[in-house]
């Protein structure tokens, strides 16, 4: 187990019963980072949201049904004479006998109210589009692109979050063997400081070689609580990362794998499943769409209507009218104000920009996906290289200790020799992590998350090497 400072053993102890307090794995704090980051969620929601707007957009399938009510005040009533409506004949009266021809005098005098001022109407109104040129599935599939693209944003958010959960992550990881590393270096001044003090009092050595041991153990007390702070700032940000009020403890070390698959195969699982990709693909589905919502300006719109009248005034106007209609109606567009050909012009031009776009995303993957690869074999390289130094530090350390209580060396040299060591272990230990974090980038770039365990298990521990 590592060592760690007693502040933080007390506070590991302290939240051991609170849940996610305990130490977890990178698998684990990965899948809490997908229930509970709040960036995530937003994408859900985000997708969720043009999810019911493409169910909306089924609807443009179905008429249009109203019911409505109307309300009119004329200057006056409408009223109608006999004498109007016989002339509005065009018929001739023949001579009549003078007591006819006063009847139909006085018959042309009466006047009959078709409609009072005060009008209210209610009906149903349907409309029901059959042909729109195109234009409602070219708005259903738009929406469909619209999903589409929130999907992909959706996995980018998610790939982005695995980026930043392994820098975190493994960021603790590093601090950890920073402080180890220090509380080693301290240790070992301890010991060589211990033995400074021995020495001069028995003569063997002058008074300021022991005054150099314990500059430089106070020197490593000072980077031994430096190294401690920024374990502490490190596992704050982790948990912070993954939305937690409890200290979140790794429960994995710093490794390497021996072997990668070959570069081959992150390049084409990338560009096969890169959702980057399916985003602009997304964003060329919606241009089609356009291209046909434009064109389909130019062909008629055909449609049923249809209305039902549900109230009417007690006027013979309302008796006259009929209770329901229905009929076909054909709108043929002559003159249009949109500028639709332009706007088709300009619907292809989207088109060609996401195609360039998207050759331009494959050849930028493939070069950041060989730059991240060669990143990670250039850290294995490193790792592996720095055992050579690793003994060799470790070796030159027990000569100059043995040789300064012989007085065959100086202080100097003994926390040199010390310091040195510690060098190569944390440059061991970053280089392990560049390592991971390469590697946790290969596998988003990939789409391959869930494969991390798999390189877990075929893993050297750095500090094995």
């Amino acid at each position: 187990m590592k060592l760690r400072s007693l502040s933080m053993l007390i506070s590991c102890i302290a939240l051991a019963p609170l849940a996610h307090s305990a130490e977890i794995s990178f698998d684990e704090a990965w899948l809490l980072l997908q229930k509970d980051n709040n960036s995530i969620a937003a994408q859900r929601a985000n997708l969720e949201r043009y999810q019911h707007l493409q169910d909306a957009s089924d609807s443009l399938n179905l008429p249009n049904v109203t019911i409505g009510a109307n309300y009119t005040r004329l200057d006056q009533d409408v009223t109608v004479s006999g004498k109007q409506l016989f002339d509005s004949t065009g018929a001739h009266l023949p001579a009549l006998p003078p007591i006819a021809g006063q009847i139909a005098s006085q018959l042309g005098a009466v006047t009959s109210t078709i409609s009072e001022r005060d009008v209210f109407t209610s009906s149903i109104r349907a409309i029901w589009p059959i042909f729109t040129g195109g234009r409602i599935s070219a708005a259903q599939s738009a929406a469909e692109g619209k999903t589409d693209e929130a999907i992909s944003q959706l996995a980018m958010e998610t790939q982005a979050r695995y980026e930043d959960l392994s820098k975190y992550y493994f960021s603790v990881l590093l601090a950890e063997e920073v402080v180890n590393t220090r509380l080693l270096v301290e240790n070992g001044l301890t010991k060589h400081r211990n033995n400074a003090l021995k020495l001069e009092q028995q003569g063997q050595i002058a008074r300021v070689e022991r005054l150099q041991a314990e500059a430089a153990l106070d020197k490593a007390t000072v980077e031994r609580k430096k190294a401690q702070k920024t374990l502490i700032i490190a596992q704050s940000a982790l948990s912070e990362i993954l939305n937690q009020t409890t200290q979140v403890e790794p429960r994995d070390r710093l490794f390497i794998n021996p072997n990668l698959p070959p570069l081959s195969a992150f390049v084409d699982q990338t560009l096969a499943t890169y959702p980057g990709l399916d985003l602009l693909d997304a964003k060329e589905k919606q241009a089609d769409s356009l291209i046909k919502a434009e064109q389909g300006k130019y062909y008629p719109e055909v449609y049923l209507y249809g209305d039902y009248s549900l109230h009417e005034d007690d006027s013979l106007a309302s008796q006259m009218k009929p209770d329901w209609l229905v009929g076909v109606g054909v709108s043929v567009p002559l003159i249009d104000n949109s500028g639709r050909s332009e706007q088709v012009k300009a619907a292809h031009s989207a088109v060609n920009q996401v195609k360039y776009l998207k050759a331009q995303a494959k050849q930028d993957l493939s070069v950041l996906v060989k730059k991240t690869y060669l990143e990670a074999q250039q850290a294995q390289e490193e790792v592996l290289g720095l055992a050579s130094s690793l003994d060799l530090a470790q070796e030159n350390l027990k000569l100059r200790d043995k040789g300064f209580s012989q007085g065959l060396s100086t202080s100097t040299d003994v926390v040199d020799a010390q310091l040195y060591l510690a060098s190569i272990q944390t440059q061991r230990a970053a280089a392990s992590f560049n390592y991971l974090i390469s590697l946790a980038k290969l596998l988003a770039l990939s789409n391959q998350m869930n494969s991390f365990p798999q390189y877990q298990h075929t893993a050297i521990a750095t500090q094995s090497l």
